[in-house]
């Protein structure tokens, strides 16, 4: 008695656009800080200046997010996906614009673009891997689908070093070089989102899971954002990993932003490792984020593996932090990679943890509001941990991030597993569904969908 349900070929490329136009929005968003010296020189501003560039991204994700998942459940995930590319390739063209000393306003501007970008694309990869796939490889899906933005950071780390290389007494070829970064970033976006609007659909004829056939099952009119709202905010679990999240991904946010200014300041004249490192901790974050998802489709145990990467990741940066003035880069590298192997490797932890403690609720919103937080503690931290660092070192401000990191470990470690959405799939729950396959061409009384759920 249950509904139909099949795995649509067209996930792979919905997933595989998505994880690019991702990519090229991170990207945007770190190409300034790595580069936080030449481009506090081209503009001739400071560098808190400079780091606003990567703040800006956080800064508005904070205002947007709930009308952005507003849009996501009332319009759709393709229109979302449109707005989110569309926008990307705007702020990018908005870039080619700001090639001189003076226009330091604009360059903010156009990044402010790429920042309401980025709420559209964020709050994603729980949506499109829960909408287009199956439950024994969802997970997977949405390490793949955070991986697209991770990869995108990694090549912000390494290639703005490689194309701009720190020429303060030329500021014309400083300005040529800054040229080919923004019209080469800008052309892609534009392929990328001509693209999406060719990709992108709503959904799959046929519901991948059990746990979305059931969804399918519920009329729109039943379904009212503020209550859902209300719903995950009186959900203590999901407000616990709300703030676990937060902690951990505002550290990763804060790190990457000051990595440059913390290696210079050990390192002299090491900008071009500095990115090499950022690449390391990304890289190795990425294989961190693949192998977490394949675990947790293979295992479902959410709770503890997100528990397990907080306390290695805690590990990770104690070591990072008392290492990093030794004097040897080839530590930094090894320890950076360790970090990023963790750190990283949580954030898809994370939003598939979220979905599974508060199904039925939408993913998007869930994912939105991890998102939120995120970008809270990110600006809070950079700003604590840039003063740290300025005044004192960055061991200080490191030193900050662990003691925050070890109260999310206390946070996540009171966490209740409460798995709904493999209940359903699992058949455990009571339920029982007779339906035809969705958007099939037959009479309306046909179509009608009954079930009985204690959800």
């Amino acid at each position: 008695g249950r509904m139909e349900t099949r795995l649509s070929r067209r996930r792979l490329v919905v997933l595989a656009v998505f994880s690019c136009y991702s990519l090229v929005n991170a990207f945007q968003w770190i190409q300034y800080s790595i580069l936080s010296n030449v481009f506090a020189t081209f503009y001739g501003v400071s560098f808190t200046q400079i780091d606003w560039l990567s703040m800006v991204y956080m800064v508005a994700y904070v205002p947007l997010i709930l009308p952005a998942t507003w849009l996501l459940d009332a319009r759709g995930l393709r229109l979302t996906a449109l707005l989110g590319s569309g926008l990307n390739a705007l702020g990018a063209w908005l870039k080619c614009g700001s090639l001189a000393p003076q226009r330091y306003p604009l360059t903010l501007a156009a990044q402010a673009v790429c920042a309401v970008a980025q709420v559209f694309i964020l709050g994603l990869p729980s949506r499109i891997a829960s909408v287009w796939f199956g439950p024994t490889e969802v997970s997977t899906a949405c390490a793949v689908a955070v991986l697209g933005n991770q990869l995108g950071t990694a090549i912000g780390f390494l290639l703005p070093p490689v194309l701009v290389p720190n020429t303060p007494n030329d500021i014309d070829l400083m300005a040529h070089n800054i040229s080919i970064m923004f019209y080469g970033t800008a052309i892609v976006s534009t392929l990328l989102f001509f693209l999406t609007g060719v990709v992108f659909e709503e959904k799959p004829k046929y519901p991948p899971s059990h746990s979305q056939a059931v969804l399918l099952t519920k009329a729109p009119e039943d379904y009212s954002y503020k209550q859902s709202i209300t719903n995950l905010f009186k959900n203590t679990p999901f407000v616990l990993l709300l703030i676990s999240y937060g902690i951990m991904t505002g550290a990763f946010y804060s790190v990457s932003t000051l990595l440059n200014q913390m290696i210079v300041t050990h390192y002299e004249g090491e900008e071009v490792n500095a990115g090499r490192i950022g690449l390391t901790l990304v890289v190795a974050g990425m294989v961190g984020s693949i192998i977490c998802g394949l675990w947790l489709d293979y295992t479902k145990t959410y709770k503890q593996t997100t528990l397990i990467v907080y306390i290695l990741s805690f590990i990770g940066l104690l070591v990072f932090t008392f290492t990093l003035d030794l004097g040897y880069l080839i530590v930094v590298f090894v320890t950076g990679g360790v970090l990023g192997f963790f750190m990283t490797g949580y954030l898809p932890l994370g939003f598939e943890f979220a979905v599974e403690i508060t199904y039925p609720e939408s993913e998007g919103t869930s994912s939105g509001l991890l998102n939120a937080s995120a970008q809270i503690f990110g600006i809070l931290f950079t700003l604590v941990q840039g003063k740290l660092t300025t005044d004192y070192s960055p061991r200080a401000g490191n030193l900050f991030l662990c003691a925050w990191i070890f109260v999310g470990i206390i946070l996540t470690a009171l966490i209740k597993s409460d798995l709904r959405r493999h209940s359903v799939n699992s058949g455990i729950m009571n339920l029982d569904v007779k339906a035809v396959p969705v958007d099939s061409p037959v009479e309306p009384e046909s179509t009608t969908l009954k079930i009985q759920s204690t959800l």
